[in-house]
């Protein structure tokens, strides 16, 4: 399979053309990582609510023409329905993430053995931790998020593998856990934001860049900027995020909810549960 044809994404809102995924098959909050799991801690997760959620929404992007492909699920490991974390494309370059919580480490070699299996080139970043949910591309920017997960060290790793591109690190405030928790670009022009997670420094250079559409702190609990986009201004969006779904109808968007509310319960939505191999702008 070559590389160049098979693997490229250049921003996170061109037209899907394949995903990877995993099923929740064993999901469970087993040490509490992020506030939205101490909040549903005492509950946990309904496996088989979470599994007929997720087929609902691999079963909507497959009725779009979308390629799917889903990783086995392992019973070692209750996060491994969130596959963005794992790894990421940054144009024509496939990277596999270093994980930053024990309880995630290990996953990342179902995504590599399908990576050899298919023949598919990449580069696995050593030592220090970076997680995908950190990591947003837009053309020749890369935004990475500096997170309890994803360090300064690793950032600078990822820029000497591609010296041709712009990584630009953005720093989150404790509490949070990735950056798409609080940022997320669904255009050209646009990209929600959760402004209390960030510096005033980081949040003038991101409004120098884009059309900043907040989100305020209710549908942030809810993930409300982790949407994920298919292309099209199609946009992919929890049902009880009224707001946002509303602003982005306003805005010209075509949005889609489906109900993943008990895979959200672990802390990640739509664009947590999706590893984009392909798009085309």
């Amino acid at each position: 399979m070559n590389l160049e044809k098979s693997s490229v994404c250049q921003t996170e809102y061109g037209i899907l053309k394949e995903v990877i995924v995993c099923p929740p098959t064993y999901m469970e909050i087993k040490e509490i990582i992020n506030e939205t799991q101490k909040h549903y801690a005492g509950e946990n997760i309904d496996e088989t609510k979470a599994s007929k959620q997720h087929k609902t929404f691999v079963e909507y992007l497959r009725t779009q023409g979308i390629n799917v492909i889903e990783l086995k699920a392992d019973k070692r490991f209750p996060e491994q329905v969130f596959t963005r974390d794992i790894g990421y494309v940054l144009g024509h370059a496939v990277l596999v993430s270093k994980m930053g919580s024990d309880i995630r480490e290990g996953e990342e070699a179902y995504l590599t053995e399908w990576l050899n299996n298919h023949n598919l080139s990449y580069y696995q970043v050593k030592g220090d931790s970076i997680e995908g949910g950190d990591v947003i591309i837009d053309g020749k920017d890369i935004y990475i998020g500096v997170s309890g997960r994803t360090t300064t060290e690793a950032i600078k790793q990822v820029q000497e593998q591609l010296p041709h591109m712009n990584v630009i690190p953005i720093p989150i405030k404790d509490g949070y856990l990735h950056l798409d928790c609080v940022f997320n670009i669904i255009s050209k022009t646009e990209a929600l934001i959760y402004p209390e997670a960030l510096d005033k420094r980081e949040i003038a250079l991101l409004k120098e860049r884009f059309d900043l559409i907040e989100v305020t702190e209710k549908e942030q609990f809810t993930l409300g900027t982790n949407v994920f986009s298919i292309g099209n201004k199609t946009l992919i969006s929890l049902p009880v995020n009224n707001q946002v779904n509303e602003t982005l109808r306003m805005r010209g968007f075509e949005v889609v909810e489906i109900d993943i509310s008990e895979i959200i319960k672990s802390g990640g939505s739509f664009r947590c549960c999706t590893l984009p191999l392909q798009r085309e702008e």
